[in-house]
């Protein structure tokens, strides 16, 4: 077993590595047996197992250690920090501290129905005592907002994590919610916390999860690496430890307490994926999400929730399907002209809006023609967007550096081109081919657009209408230093006309994500349910290794590590006694 510090690998090279992403995409779900607690010897002993090590894993593993209990943390990879390490390291926090500092009031009612609204749209009541959902979902959003902020507090109080150091996420004015615009969204900014140097920089996860482990490492918490869990061992029902695989050992773990699961979703299981996912062609979750807690506990008798979810972001096909680990995806699509268009030339979804909720746009399925017709999507764009905003993701700073980027001097020219890069991936795509009029479609779909930009009014897809389009873009289309175009003169910010000339350019992208998140399901003490309901007793889950308890919804920026956390610090708190 490795310990923590012990392996020569950073975490470039680990997302960098495309022999590693290809073992990762073919790796099965773990084939798990439960073992019994009278098969072999225990080599290690402990009172609380923490497998994983990102947000949920560490938060867990420091909270319980705070309580004075025995820790041990395992990570199947070279390195600690998971997908956290790979992050912003934003956290999306209810109530938290610099909101009471400030004496801004986030109410619990406002916040709950905001957030149940927003998750369960279909079933939304606001007369109802659980605004609609059934009791445990309500209970799952609800512990969220008693105890993210208390995890915050108690990180802050045993100098866990130094947020007070850092700020409210964004440059200029707090970071409204990725659905700032509903009714009952009474604080739509500012509940994203940062503790980066630099807006929206990977240093925030990496020090975030960095952080986790210097605490856990000076409290001589052992942190083990490259050991994966394969097995839960059970004895009467209850999980007693775990049995894991380190370098070509098995090795027993026995945990007096608990065990408790904080590791990454299935992003890169292609057969989960192929089982779960209408379409997921790459993913920004380092290479060690296969998704094996699916398989470890549902050998245990555990429920599953919905597993068909994720954080989703668009990718950039072609640079997916060369490595699905992708570094970074299409999050918030840079440029003023420009415009996303489906294989029939027709704008589906406002390009400005947020990426987890303009990703799923692509699953549309048409009844008719019997396919899903926006499941590539078309990023067009001029030379004053790739020249003012160059630099800003996807954009090249160079575009010559880019080998995903399509040109053609006309319209014409670079619809040729998109469609020979389609020929050359179709066995990747089903075969998506530009529909035959095209040309014809997108030029009348440009022109509107065009249109519509020097109104400043997008009547179809409300484009720029709400602070979150504005805001995002204002971060992240960054003017490029040296830039030969001007500001945007039209009024809405985000909307500017395509030019007349080209060049002209184009990405071809698809469905993606930063992690799936589904998986078992769990109760609003993190404890995993059995598929009578009841928890299994020493079981525990949180972050992306279960089904989310808010759904499809990303709240704001920071919402998958702000569930992480909440849940790894209630989980913590609930298998020591400490919080019932």
């Amino acid at each position: 077993m490795s310990e923590l510090g012990k392996k020569q690998i950073n975490r470039r090279d680990m997302i960098a590595g495309a022999g590693l992403a290809t073992a990762a995409a073919v790796i099965p779900a773990a084939a798990a047996q439960a073992g019994e607690s009278k098969k072999a010897h225990w080599d290690h002993e402990t009172d609380v197992i923490c497998v994983g090590s990102g947000a949920a894993a560490g938060t867990a593993a420091v909270t319980a250690v705070s309580h004075g209990a025995k820790v041990m943390l395992l990570e199947k990879m070279p390195i600690t920090g998971g997908t956290t390490g790979k992050s912003g390291g934003v956290a999306w926090i209810c109530n938290h501290f610099v909101f009471r500092e400030q004496g801004i009031d986030d109410k619990k009612a406002d916040a709950m129905a905001y957030m149940c609204h927003y998750s369960y749209p279909q079933r939304f009541d606001p007369n109802s005592p659980t605004l609609g959902l059934e009791e445990a979902d309500y209970k799952l959003i609800e512990a969220f907002y008693d105890n993210g902020y208390k995890a915050i507090d108690h990180l802050q109080e045993i100098d866990a994590v130094k947020w007070k150091q850092f700020r409210l996420f964004f440059v200029d004015e707090p970071a409204p919610d990725y659905a700032d615009h509903l009714p009952e969204n009474k604080t739509p900014t500012g509940r994203a916390l940062e503790p980066s140097v630099g807006s929206g920089s990977s240093e925030g996860g990496n020090s975030f999860a960095a952080q986790l482990a210097e605490w856990l490492e000076k409290k001589n918490v052992p942190i083990l690496t490259d050991t994966r869990v394969t097995q839960l061992v059970m004895e009467n029902g209850r999980v007693i430890g775990v049995e894991a695989e380190s370098e070509g050992k098995t090795v027993r773990i026995k945990a007096n307490k608990a065990v408790i699961f904080g590791t990454g979703g299935y992003a890169h299981n292609t057969h989960l994926i192929g089982l779960h996912q209408t379409a997921l062609y790459g993913a920004c979750a380092m290479p060690g999400s296969t998704g094996d807690f699916i398989s470890i506990a549902g050998a245990v008798g555990a429920q599953m929730g919905s597993l068909d979810t994720a954080w989703r972001t668009q990718v950039v096909l072609e640079e997916a399907l060369q490595n699905r680990a992708i570094g970074l995806g299409a999050f918030v699509l840079p440029g003023d002209s420009m415009i996303l268009v489906n294989k029939y030339g027709k704008r589906v979804v406002n390009e400005k809006r947020c990426y987890n909720d303009r990703t799923r746009a692509h699953f549309v399925y048409d009844p008719s023609r019997d396919e899903y017709p926006n499941q590539l999507m078309f990023m067009l764009f001029d030379e004053r967007s790739l020249d003012r905003f160059g630099g800003a993701f996807p954009f090249p700073a160079d575009k010559a550096a880019s080998e995903w980027l399509v040109s053609g001097e006309s319209w014409d020219a670079l619809f040729a081109n998109v469609a020979k890069r389609l020929a050359a991936i179709e066995s990747k795509t089903g075969g998506v081919r530009l529909a035959e009029d095209f040309s014809a479609a997108t030029k009348d779909s440009i022109a509107q657009y065009n249109g519509y930009a020097k109104a400043g009014k997008d009547p179809d897809f409300e484009r720029g209408a709400r602070l979150y389009d504005v805001q995002w873009h204002k971060l992240f289309s960054a003017v490029r230093e040296g830039s030969a175009f001007g500001a945007n003169p039209y009024p809405n910010l985000t909307m500017h006309p395509l030019a007349d000339k080209g060049p002209y350019y184009a990405f071809i992208l698809a469905a993606g994500a930063l992690d799936t998140n589904g998986g078992p399901r769990i109760n609003h003490h993190g404890q995993v349910l059995s598929t009578g309901g009841e928890p299994i007793p020493g079981l525990y889950g949180a972050g992306n290794c279960i089904a989310s308890p808010s759904r499809n919804a990303y709240y704001g920026a920071g919402g998958t590590i702000g569930l992480a956390l909440t849940y790894g610090y209630i989980a913590a708190n609930h298998a020591v006694g400490e919080i019932a």
